[in-house]
């Protein structure tokens, strides 16, 4: 693994201007190694979570509902991963011309918003804070996440890899990483206790290794396998 951070210094560091009383900028860029994924391997890096925690439990930390979309598109979510603030709101719009049920067995945040036509949208709060993967019912190749985290200072990486969290007060923090094809060990040895400055803060590149990563199947709503598909696709049971 190539760990940047472990040259991380106040060398490292360069400051970003941010906007006076709107809070600081934290932003960097993000690389996936050793990867299988077609799209990773043609540096495509988007979909990475980063948030920040205040170090001080006390801290106030405000919360912003907020309502996300994760579109039902092609027989894909779209866009593969998003993240929100606990309190908030995901939208599953089905832009297909065929029927949807988007479904979730995470712990703790189970839905099930049942088969939807198209040109319909479910909303579906999310009080929690943890990974939430999104299947469809119906077809087995969809899926998505979602990351329900604890504050309002967050971003998804873009295709570039890069990412900025906006509005952070200057302080202390924690930053926290998620990467689906990632293992929670590599994952977790990347946080870094990071201070922000009233004139914000530009951080080395994070490299996350895949390796080790190994791609499982799901079951659907049911917790039964999926049945070999029609011809178009669609599973026995869809429209």
């Amino acid at each position: 693994m190539i760990l940047r951070w472990l040259i991380f210094s106040s060398l490292a560091l360069s400051m970003a201007q941010a906007p006076a009383g709107r809070g600081a900028s934290v932003g960097g860029q993000v690389e996936l190694t050793n990867s299988q994924d077609s799209a990773a391997r043609k540096h495509n890096y988007s979909g990475v979570v980063l948030w920040l925690q205040p170090v001080e439990r006390d801290a106030s930390v405000p919360v912003v509902p907020r309502h996300v979309e994760m579109r039902q598109q092609n027989k894909h979510f779209t866009p593969h991963v998003v993240a929100i603030q606990v309190g908030g709101t995901a939208d599953f719009p089905n832009l297909d011309p065929i029927y949807h049920n988007a479904f979730s067995k995470f712990s703790g945040q189970q839905f099930d918003i049942g088969l939807y036509p198209p040109e319909t949208s479910k909303p579906v709060p999310f009080h929690r804070p943890g990974i939430v993967q999104v299947f469809c019912s119906i077809h087995a190749t969809m899926s998505g996440i979602i990351d329900v985290v604890p504050t309002p200072w967050y971003d998804v990486t873009k295709a570039d890899g890069k990412f900025n969290i906006a509005g952070v007060p200057p302080g202390e923090y924690q930053l926290h990483i998620y990467h689906e094809r990632a293992l929670p060990a590599n994952l977790q040895f990347l946080e870094r206790r990071i201070t922000v400055p009233e004139g914000g803060l530009k951080l080395p590149l994070i490299s996350i290794t895949e390796t080790g990563f190994v791609p499982a199947d799901h079951l659907d709503k049911h917790g039964m396998p999926y049945p070999k598909p029609a011809a178009d696709g669609t599973y026995m049971g869809g429209h």
